[in-house]
């Protein structure tokens, strides 16, 4: 596999809900990109704010456009905040350097898109779409 499909972008969002879900998180947003940050999937649950999708997509634009998981972004964002600043305001796409985005990869290790979630602390978010990204039967960076 050398894509990311709509039947795989859907899976990782049933799969992240519903881990939201089971562990009594907020109402959660949940965003799929592909390797070029293009969304191709979301879904918002109900009672979620209405910036959750914002949120959840620039997790994920950022950590496909560097090409690390968010959560690393996060810390690279405290070391350099100057250009983490400028990053996100120069950024044809959104770009939030925050925990709750991790990378989706084929089987040889290439980013094939990212999934990002907002709603809960970053953990929380970070936690659903690893385990939405597992349930749709792919590999996370």
């Amino acid at each position: 596999m050398s894509t990311l499909t709509l039947v795989h972008a859907r899976a990782v969002i049933d799969g992240a809900l519903a881990a939201a879900r089971l562990q009594g998180f907020r109402a959660m947003g949940v965003v799929v990109v592909d390797a070029a940050g293009q969304v191709v999937a979301s879904a918002r649950e109900d009672g979620a704010t209405a910036l959750r999708l914002d949120i959840a997509l620039g997790k994920a634009a950022a950590a496909v456009g560097m090409g690390v998981n968010s959560r690393t972004l996060t810390q690279r964002a405290k070391d350099l905040p100057a250009f983490f600043n400028a990053l996100a305001a120069a950024s044809q796409q959104k770009f939030i350097a925050q925990t709750g985005a991790v990378l989706i990869v084929d089987p040889s290790g290439h980013v094939i898109g990212a999934a990002g979630a907002s709603g809960g602390t970053g953990d929380e978010d970070e936690q659903i779409v690893i385990a939405g990204i597992a349930a749709a039967g792919l590999v996370h960076a």
